[in-house]
């Protein structure tokens, strides 16, 4: 673990936990950090897109976190100095089922302060773009959106994230909005109330396409019947994303009463991040097979955006 010591589930303590900079599809980090500050945070997480093993959308192609963590890092450690804020090094990685053996070695290795898993592909299907959809019909469709909550339901049981990442995903694309059913969003509640991982309440559209933030707020009652807690992250790719959205959380919090929130993942309050994933990853290699190991001689390509034009997710 390479991140400042010491708890804080203090409710008056406000951490942006992710936010993304230079070193994938975000601004330069100082800026970021800064406008964490100017927003009133105590701490921002930083938690570039990483990528594992290679898959049909290009993701592995255009995000490097598994080359340049290190040097990320020393920046990270610069920036610390210079900042009275709590200044997490983290990141944001694509679960991949079947993976599971990659992804604990991989973190295991790189010993983020934390780390946020997300669901950006399943398969075949991707959801960060419309454009393979054009002439879907509803059944693939609804296919799509199935497996989307399949892998994140495995992402939470694998138990080797400390936040799993904007849980309704596919709402933000126009083809898949509506398509979610409460039957998903309780698949999910249940995953997470017998798991150490924590999901976040995510500002990454509230200005933009979806007008609301992930999970919707609708089904908060799924997730509060079984106790389940929430950390808070702006998903900011620009300075001027985390100043308007930080405020917006604040008040959406407030006004939720049946919303419970921490400042921080209960592994990263106690210490244990890494122990969690080593544990299992333990726990997995007498019954499942090590797979290939992703090479890391693949180049890094051109920052994707959506095809809405926000900087991708």
């Amino acid at each position: 673990m390479t991140g400042t010591a010491g708890p804080s589930t203090d409710p008056a303590r406000f951490y942006d936990l992710h936010t993304h900079t230079r070193f994938s599809d975000g601004s330069p980090m100082a800026a970021m950090v800064s406008a964490a500050a100017d927003a009133g945070c105590d701490g921002v997480g930083l938690t570039d897109h990483c990528v594992l093993v290679d898959d049909e959308f290009g993701r592995r192609a255009q995000y490097d976190l598994v080359e340049t963590y290190a040097r990320r890092r020393e920046r990270i450690d610069d920036l610390r100095g210079a900042t009275d804020l709590r200044v997490f090094d983290a990141v944001e990685l694509s679960y991949v089922p079947g993976t599971d053996d990659e992804i604990g070695s991989f973190l295991g290795r790189a010993g983020f302060d934390y780390a946020i898993g997300a669901v950006h592909f399943a398969g075949e299907y991707g959801y960060t773009s419309d454009a393979s959809y054009a002439d879907a019909d509803d059944a693939r469709i609804r296919a799509a959106v199935d497996a989307y909550y399949e892998a994140l339901v495995a992402l939470i049981d694998s138990e080797l994230f400390d936040v799993v990442a904007h849980l309704d995903l596919p709402e933000r694309r126009p083809v898949f909005r509506g398509v979610s059913t409460p039957a998903h969003y309780r698949a999910v509640a249940d995953a997470l109330a017998d798991s150490r991982t924590v999901p976040e309440v995510n500002a990454g559209r509230v200005f933009e396409s979806l007008g609301r933030v992930h999970p919707d707020p609708d089904l908060l009652d799924e997730f509060a019947d079984r106790g389940v807690e929430f950390v808070l992250g702006t998903d900011a790719h620009t300075p001027e994303q985390v100043r308007r959205r930080v405020p917006y959380l604040r008040e959406f919090v407030a006004e939720r009463t049946e919303l419970a929130t921490r400042s921080l993942p209960p592994a990263v309050d106690d210490g244990t991040a890494a122990e969690n994933r080593a544990a299992a990853t333990a726990a997995r290699a007498d019954d499942r097979p090590t797979g290939d190991r992703p090479t890391d001689d693949r180049p890094t390509g051109d920052r994707p955006t959506d095809d809405d034009g926000e900087p991708d997710t």
